[in-house]
C-alpha cells in the first residue's frame, strides 16, 4: 500500500516567515524560504511517503470571491518579497523530486481536499496532511490524518472533538456557523464554537439545526431564522470544493528517497 503526503505549502511558508520580527526584506525571504525547504525535507524524512502532494496558493481571486466579494477582503497580503522568490522556491522544491501543485481560481486547500479523497477514495492507502490549517481537519471524517509540523503531534478524531466539540464530519457545519474573522466568513452574529458545538451536539448537523430554529423561542432562535441565508453561503465558503481539476498524475507526485 502507499502512503500520501499532502503538504499545506503556504501554511510552512507563511508560518516561517512571519515567525521572524524582522521587517521585509530580500534577506527575510531568503532565509525563511530555506527553513522552509528544511521543514519540506523534514517531513519528506519522517513520514516516508510514496507521494507527495505539495499545494500552494496560485494567487489572485478564487471561486469563493465570486461567492462572496468580501471573502478575505481583510487578510495582510502576502510580503512581495516573499512573493517573488516563491518560484525559486518550487524550483528548489522540483529538484528534491516534490513537485509544487497549483491551480488558477482555487485555493491550496481545495487541491489538497480533492487529492486526498480520490487518493482514499481509491484504496491507495494512508494519506497524511501536513498543516495547522482548521479547514483540513474535516478530511480526517473520511480516513486522513492531519500532522502538525510545528507543534510535532498529530491530528485525529479524538482531537478534532476534544479541540472543537464536534466530530471531524460536522467541522464544516461548526465553522459555518461561527464564522470566521481571519477569512471573513461571516456566519451567525454571537455565534462562538461552543454555542455552535451545543447546537450541532444537540440536533445532528446544520439542516437539523435550521429546522430546529423554528421552533427556538429564543434570541439564538431568532438569529438563525434572519440570518438563515447568510450562514448557508458561509458554509459553501468553508467546504472544500473536492472536484478540482489537479492536471497531475499520481505518476507525477510519485516519490522517490534519493
Amino acid at each position: 500500500m502507499g502512503k500520501l503526503l499532502a503538504i499545506d505549502g503556504l501554511n510552512i511558508v507563511r508560518r516561517v516567515y512571519e515567525a521572524s520580527p524582522e521587517p521585509d526584506s530580500q534577506e527575510k525571504a531568503d532565509i525563511a524560504l530555506r527553513h522552509a525547504l528544511s521543514s519540506f525535507r523534514n517531513l519528506l524524512h519522517a513520514h516516508e511517503p510514496t507521494h507527495v502532494l505539495a499545494a500552494f496558493d496560485y494567487g489572485g481571486s478564487t471561486w469563493r470571491h465570486a461567492l462572496y466579494p468580501r471573502y478575505r477582503e481583510h487578510r495582510a497580503p502576502m510580503p512581495s518579497y516573499l512573493r517573488e522568490a516563491l518560484p525559486g522556491f518550487h524550483d528548489k522544491l522540483a529538484k528534491a523530486g516534490v513537485h509544487a501543485v497549483m491551480i488558477p481560481e482555487v485555493e491550496a486547500d481545495d487541491v489538497i481536499g480533492t487529492g486526498v479523497m480520490r487518493w482514499l477514495n481509491e484504496g491507495r492507502g494512508d494519506a497524511i496532511i501536513a498543516t495547522t490549517d482548521k479547514d483540513l481537519h474535516g478530511l480526517i471524517a473520511h480516513g486522513a490524518l492531519v500532522w502538525d509540523h510545528f507543534k510535532g503531534e498529530w491530528h485525529d478524531d479524538a482531537w478534532v472533538r476534544n479541540k472543537f466539540g464536534v466530530a471531524p464530519e460536522l467541522l464544516v457545519d461548526l465553522l459555518a456557523l461561527m464564522g470566521d474573522v481571519t477569512d471573513g466568513v461571516p456566519g451567525v452574529s454571537k455565534v462562538g464554537m461552543k454555542t455552535a458545538a451545543k447546537l450541532l451536539n444537540a440536533y445532528g448537523n446544520l439542516d437539523a439545526v435550521m429546522a430546529g430554529a423554528g421552533i427556538l423561542k429564543t434570541p439564538i432562535g431568532e438569529r438563525l431564522r434572519a440570518e438563515r441565508d447568510t450562514l448557508y453561503l458561509s458554509r459553501q465558503l468553508v467546504e472544500l470544493k473536492l472536484d478540482v481539476r489537479l492536471g497531475v498524475s499520481w505518476n507525477m507526485l510519485a516519490y522517490e528517497t534519493f
